[in-house]
């Protein structure tokens, strides 16, 4: 193993590095550099869907591994462009955006239809191309939260992308309309020929209790089985920091879902490579791949929050990282060598599936 990375784990490097998991791996389908012919291609996506994800697992500092390293940049509508770019004013250039994907040895790059159309001339036969076709939309007063469609897949077949993304807002009273839209979308993609990955996220104000349950295993491996059933390629979430949301929302004056003790007790601990884990359960079982995302960049942090974020989707058996303002809210170079870390990572064959 590369010290830096044990090194950047720090006190925790031994609990996440030999951790054995309380479900064991047997029982998943597992990355790997056949993953399209052992498991996509026993679906029934058409073959130029199969064409286009191999696209994404041939490129790239991973081509080959079967696991994905994307760059992720759509923050100038989800955040504002003020507010991502002004720590990296290069980065309001589409191209810079494009480039750091290059140069940071990314399997693909994930935009908006604005920032990848004014550099896709030059970059759609150079490095795969995800179009990110909903968003919510920030600039509304009062501040609204609904991802709304920002154009059409046909939009970015034409591009010459290989694959579009989508998020939905699950608990949001706007979740319905937003899975019936990204839904049709994604099918009409895959009858293009384009792969599909799916923001699947939690939002509503009711979620945050004691603790914030957005990111509670049991509500986000819930919100992962929804994305599958619409047939996500690929499902993009954050990694999970506690368990038991449905037992703290629901009460019996409200009560909310359906859950079962054995989640919590026989599937389940509080180690977070178990509680991703089972996120990669209600992708069916890893039929779907599980990339989590990076979070939010806070500085001198960011890299050793990166490679734990790494080894937790590594060992739980994900199948990537997906990484946007840890990279492009510092100088190009840094970036760069932000994302080969984390690359490094999924590289490093001591570093093993818990």
């Amino acid at each position: 193993m590369a010290s830096n990375i044990r090194e950047l784990l720090g006190q925790d490097g031994e609990s996440l590095l030999s951790y054995r998991a309380k479900v064991p791996a047997e029982s998943l389908h597992l990355p790997g550099p056949d993953f399209v012919d052992r498991i996509y291609a026993l679906s029934d996506r058409p073959t130029p869907v199969l064409r286009s994800l191999q696209q994404l697992f041939g490129h790239g500092r991973l081509a080959g591994s079967g696991y994905l390293s994307i760059l992720p940049v759509d923050q100038g509508i989800e955040h504002s462009a003020g507010a991502s770019f002004a720590p990296n004013p290069e980065y309001f250039d589409p191209e810079n955006i494009v480039k750091l994907a290059v140069e940071g040895g990314c399997n693909a790059v994930a935009s908006t239809f604005g920032v990848l159309a004014a550099a896709a001339r030059k970059y759609a036969h150079k490095i795969p191309f995800i179009v990110k076709i909903n968003h919510n939309e920030f600039l509304t007063f009062p501040n609204k939260f609904d991802q709304i469609m920002f154009g059409n897949v046909r939009e970015a077949w034409e591009m010459g992308a290989v694959a579009v993304g989508a998020t939905i807002y699950f608990g949001s009273p706007e979740s319905g309309r937003q899975l019936i839209e990204v839904a049709q979308a994604f099918h009409q993609a895959h009858s293009l020929g384009m792969a599909t990955i799916l923001w699947c996220y939690l939002r509503n104000p009711a979620f945050k209790k004691d603790k914030d349950y957005h990111t509670s295993a049991d509500l986000t491996g819930q919100a992962n089985h929804l994305g599958v059933t619409i047939e996500a390629d690929i499902i993009k979430q954050k990694l999970p920091t506690n368990n038991g949301g449905y037992k703290v929302l629901s009460s019996k004056e409200n009560p909310y879902g359906k859950t079962d003790d054995r989640i919590y007790n026989a599937l389940t601990t509080d180690h977070p490579i178990d509680l991703t884990r089972y996120q990669l359960f209600n992708c069916y079982m890893g039929r779907a791949g599980l990339i989590n995302s990076g979070g939010e960049a806070k500085g001198a942090g960011d890299l050793a929050e990166a490679v734990r974020t790494a080894v937790i989707n590594k060992r739980a058996g994900g199948m990537g990282l997906i990484s946007g303002r840890k990279a492009f809210q510092r100088s190009m170079k840094e970036g760069a060598a932000l994302l080969n870390t984390i690359q490094d990572v999924y590289l490093d064959k001591t570093i093993t599936v818990a």
